[in-house]
């Protein structure tokens, strides 16, 4: 996001390095009011779809002031996608901690423990460093790795810990503007809100919400593109992001796609969930452009593959 009131689609400007950074290639194996008293019946029809769309346009009209703050945060973000019976299934969970803040996520898969990418960057670092699981022990000879940090202003969408709820955030825009979204807006007694909505398959691959390689997408019928994923968007009191939700069970053309995607808000985080930057002779140093692209490509295949 850069200073614009709402989230753009980052994965179009990125570059490729940067998805194998994120981890969301896929490896497929066998702050508004919080509208409404407490309780306060919200009206069916024409006028609940208006105030859906309010409400949703509102949120990401706030999602920088929402996540860009220094206050230390902490989140974590289950994807689960499966195409047949290919599954792919993990975890980030980001943490951002003091001011200015270190950044710190962890991408694990769920169905190995020894697929994981962490990347941490301190406070103020000209590098990151990636802490590598087995599965990605061919890239260097050490477990941890340091990359130049590029800070050229990118917004708080361009990390990797907000990334994808970005991208999810950016899809609800997407399908508000093409008139599909807006379903149904409750409030709850404690004065929070959730938003529901549909979006299509199409708008979340468009989107990069989950990223297939080439041999999974021509899996993907076009009338399977057309299926809907329900989204569920739960805004805490004082209208802060708490929580969003798509879940969606698609059949068709012979292929049944599940798509499962939940981010949540958790208590903030302290310094110790932060790790312990080891000696510099237990860290591999990449320096220049070619090493860093030659790192992620050589990880791209990696997690690419499976097909």
């Amino acid at each position: 996001m850069t200073a614009m009131t709402q989230c753009p689609k980052p994965s179009r400007r990125r570059r490729l390095r940067t998805l194998a950074a994120l981890g969301v290639v896929l490896a497929l194996t066998t702050s508004c009011a919080s509208g409404g008293r407490s309780g306060t019946p919200i009206p069916d029809g024409d006028a609940a779809a208006e105030y859906v769309s309010a409400k949703f346009a509102a949120t990401l009209e706030h999602l920088d002031d929402d996540l860009a703050g220094n206050e230390p945060r902490q989140s974590t973000h289950r994807s689960y996608t499966r195409i047949g019976d290919k599954k792919a299934d993990a975890t980030i969970t980001a943490i951002q901690v003091g001011s200015p803040p270190s950044r710190f996520y962890k991408n694990h898969s769920n169905r190995d423990s020894a697929d994981y990418r962490d990347y941490y960057r301190p406070a103020g670092s000209d590098v990151e460093y990636a802490i590598l699981g087995p599965v990605y022990e061919s890239l260097a000879p050490t477990a941890w790795v340091s990359l130049p940090y590029e800070d050229v202003g990118y917004d708080v969408c361009f990390w990797g810990g907000y990334a994808i709820v970005c991208r999810m955030l950016s899809t609800v825009q997407s399908s508000l503007e093409n008139g599909h979204a807006a379903k149904q807006a409750k409030s709850l007694q404690d004065g929070s809100v959730e938003l529901t909505a549909e979006v299509t398959l199409r708008d979340i691959l468009e989107e990069r919400v989950v990223i297939l390689p080439e041999w999974a997408l021509q899996q993907i019928s076009e009338e399977a593109r057309d299926g809907i994923v329900e989204t569920r968007i739960a805004l805490d009191p004082q209208g802060g992001l708490k929580e969003i939700e798509m879940n969606g069970l698609i059949t068709a053309g012979g292929t049944e796609i599940e798509i499962k995607e939940h981010y949540q808000v958790l208590e903030p985080p302290t310094e110790e969930s932060l790790p312990k930057i080891p000696p510099p002779d237990q860290i591999t140093a990449l320096k220049t452009d070619a090493e860093v692209d030659e790192f992620y490509d050589r990880m791209s295949q990696i997690t690419s593959s499976g097909g």
